[in-house]
């Protein structure tokens, strides 16, 4: 029986606009789950859109205002604008559009208890983490991740707990149609200000989202984040139980014995006011990973999760897909990829790849025009612990070229900084400055939530290497 919020679309087609997403083709297998027909298009063929193909779902790369007709409701990413063929197409037919926002929330509405990850950081390592412990504990989760992960078997998983993990992203006011019963706030800092205008407006979306939580809600935030304790002390419903993690001695969780191994991986004894908890070692490298696994851990046990098996599950994670991915060897070089698409994320993976003690080529994809102007100077020193930084051209994304913005005028800002940075405008430059340019033993970096990952596949393909599974 589907959820009371699409009952009004039952016995008709769902078409989805954008369904090669992470979380849109998981979201397309909810709905077969779901008992709908599903039907989509997507910009480009991937793994995600075969995959959909395989479960029976129709899906056609490009647009195709054609599969609208006799569709029920057609669902589409935030990226998707308003003008797109199909949308265009649905408008003319009456059909009903729904962001994909919405129809998580629909999705989530029925179950007992709903953990959403919230903060401009962090989201799907975390709620990865969560994801696999939950598993991994025989707890029956229901999952959707805005990445993939091996241990789930991809970005979703349909349960039978009552328990509904998800990402809660605050991108065009995402996460104000998602139900919430534990919010795990990460991290509040700049960035969507295309959409919000400023920093003010930011904080009131987290502020109305906290609001959502229910009496008997809770909410684990950042304790060391000046913008998420200033959200947290403006609550309104003051009986909500909140709880804080970090570094702090003052939060209800933190760290002992924070330790770091060759690798770079992280492990720690989880304190919680004064008692330690359990004792944890990493797979993944660098201190955000052991403040994510922090967070994860503290969500574990106010579940009331045994946290021995979750502690030995999490030293399992080796991380979701495009977060500092391991995706092959080419040349003698090891090649990574980050989905990290503003200055602090792509500073955090620069970070984590300089503890092999390799020489770094970080290969940065600017995301947005608008992102690329609002974060300017950050992007101009993000890169610095690289040894070298190739910058490709500006991927565009959902925006038009407003013509008074480029990478090379990021490169020159870089260069003042004194980082050694190389303007490679395409896949095929930035692959033939690697092969020109490159060693044995590099490690190359390639950061971005555009399509910038597809250079990986691209060269892994030119080369007879194995790629990482």
């Amino acid at each position: 029986m589907p959820h009371k919020g699409l009952q009004q679309f039952e016995g008709q087609r769902i078409h989805m606009v954008g369904i090669g997403g992470a979380s849109m083709s998981g979201l397309a297998r909810m709905l077969l789950s779901e008992g709908f027909e599903v039907s989509g298009s997507d910009s480009a063929d991937s793994y995600a859109v075969k995959s959909l193909r395989d479960a029976g779902v129709g899906v056609r790369v490009g647009h195709h205002p054609d599969m609208v007709h006799g569709a029920g409701l057609l669902v589409y990413s935030a990226a998707i604008s308003a003008e797109d063929p199909e949308r265009m197409e649905a408008e003319r037919l009456t059909v009903q559009q729904m962001e994909r926002a919405e129809l998580l929330g629909l999705l989530m509405e029925n179950a007992q208890e709903q953990l959403c990850v919230c903060g401009t950081h962090g989201k799907t390592t975390t709620s990865s983490m969560m994801a696999q412990m939950l598993y991994e504990t025989d707890a029956d989760p229901t999952i959707h991740l805005g990445g993939s992960l091996d241990a789930i078997g991809g970005s979703v998983r349909i349960g039978g707990s009552g328990l509904f993990l998800a990402e809660a992203c605050e991108f065009n006011r995402s996460f104000l149609h998602m139900p919430v019963t534990l919010a795990v706030l990460l991290n509040i800092e700049e960035d969507h200000l295309d959409c919000y205008g400023d920093m003010e407006h930011v904080e009131a979306a987290y502020l109305e989202f906290l609001e959502r939580l229910p009496e008997d809600g809770a909410v684990l935030a950042l304790g060391s984040d000046e913008r998420v304790r200033r959200v947290l002390s403006r609550l309104t419903k003051k009986d909500r139980k909140v709880l804080t993690f970090g570094q702090d001695a003052a939060v209800d969780y933190s760290f002992a014995n924070l330790r770091y191994d060759s690798k770079g991986n992280a492990g720690f004894d989880m304190v919680h006011r004064g008692q330690s908890l359990c004792a944890v070692q990493l797979a993944v490298p660098g201190f955000f990973n052991a403040l994510h696994a922090l967070a994860a851990l503290a969500a574990m046990h106010g579940l009331q999760v045994n946290l021995g098996k979750a502690a030995e599950a999490l030293s399992h994670f080796t991380g979701a897909h495009r977060r500092f991915e391991h995706t092959g060897t080419v040349k003698g070089m090891e090649l990574y990829h980050d989905y990290g698409h503003n200055p602090a994320e792509m500073r955090a993976a620069v970070d984590m790849a300089v503890l092999q003690k390799r020489r770094v080529i970080a290969v940065m994809q600017p995301h947005t025009f608008s992102r690329v102007k609002t974060l300017f100077e950050d992007y101009l020193t993000c890169t610095q612990a690289a040894d070298i930084t190739l910058v490709t051209d500006i991927f565009a994304a959902r925006e038009k070229d407003p013509g008074d913005i480029n990478s090379q005028m990021l490169i020159d800002g870089m260069r003042r900084y004194g980082i050694n940075a190389v303007h490679t405008p395409g896949f095929d430059e930035t692959e033939q400055w690697l092969l020109e340019h490159g060693q044995p033993g590099d490690l190359v970096l390639t950061m971005g939530c555009g399509n910038i990952n597809l250079l990986n596949d691209q060269m892994q393909r030119h080369f007879d290497n194995t790629p990482i599974a």
